[in-house]
């Protein structure tokens, strides 16, 4: 049985210092902002990026493509190591699917590995849950095969509740209309969106104010946790950590779950957003 890594993207989401401490090789998307290209994993600090995108700035992201993850992958293949990667959601960008043909190439050159890509349907710290479990399955010593068996089987168990703060950035992704945009920004209102069993980010109700959106999304838990034991709720925001820390603190209070892992929102993800997204992320029956 062939030694194994486990591969993921930077839309993961999780602190560097956690990826370098499981040394989890990451392949990174890129953006573009104020005409500069950045890979994600080196680009601008989250401070940096969102006060360019407070600014006015309007980046641009760009996916993997087959040629970068093949040039990822095939060190390992060389050293006949066998590869597990989970990806950025197909239903929001073409990653998954680049990654997918370089796999198919490699396996036909170098026979003896095996590679098994997997679509997760997540994005941001919802992806990063679902490696961060396989990473602890891995550790328990299940093989290459048994954890791509339970994330297959689990990823539509991986719950995002996330309110933005921020229309207009919805309505650059084509998710609202402008009309929405202008008139819900006047009014406060702030949706609160899911990531739906297709991969996407879906606007599924709405709040006015910022308070009730971030009670919001915690209350939704309450019943998407029902028969799961979270040992671990991850939180994201762009650049807002008193509203994640006051998310984590209802998360605590209201379902005694202590373990709760925050990092900013990456500059891809972020991109789409803006400024003030806040999500919460967990393991829960339905999304």
């Amino acid at each position: 049985m062939n030694e194994f890594v486990i591969v993921s993207d930077s839309t993961v989401d999780l602190p560097k210092e956690y990826l370098q401490s499981k040394q989890v090789p990451i392949i990174s998307l890129s953006y573009i902002m104020d005409g500069v290209t950045y890979e994600e994993m080196d680009g601008l600090s989250h401070k940096e990026f969102f006060e360019k995108l407070r600014a006015g700035s309007l980046p641009t992201t760009s996916q993997i493509n087959p040629e970068q993850a093949r040039e990822a992958l095939e060190p390992f293949a060389k050293e006949g190591k066998d590869i597990l990667y989970i990806g950025f959601s197909s239903g929001l960008s073409g990653s998954y699917n680049s990654v997918r043909i370089a796999a198919e190439d490699l396996k036909e050159e170098y026979p003896d590995i095996n590679i098994i890509a997997i679509d997760s349907l997540c994005a941001c710290m919802g992806e990063g849950l679902l490696l961060y479990k396989a990473l602890e399955l891995k550790e328990h010593g299940m093989s290459m095969e048994e954890i791509a068996k339970w994330v297959e089987a689990n990823k539509l168990h991986i719950c995002h509740n996330v309110t933005v703060d921020d229309l207009n950035h919805l309505h650059r992704g084509g998710r609202i209309s402008k009309t929405t945009a202008v008139v819900g920004s006047m009014i406060k209102i702030k949706p609160i969106i899911h990531m739906s069993d297709e991969g996407k980010l879906v606007v599924i109700g709405k709040e006015r104010g910022r308070k009730k959106s971030l009670v919001s999304i915690v209350d939704r838990m309450e019943k998407q946790m029902q028969g799961y034991d979270n040992d671990i709720v991850m939180i994201t925001h762009g650049d807002c950590i008193e509203d994640a820390e006051f998310v984590k603190k209802q998360v605590e209070e209201r379902f005694g779950i202590h373990n709760v892992m925050i990092n900013g929102i990456g500059s891809v993800i972020g991109s789409h957003t803006g400024a003030g997204v806040v999500a919460v992320f967990f393991m829960g029956d339905k999304r």
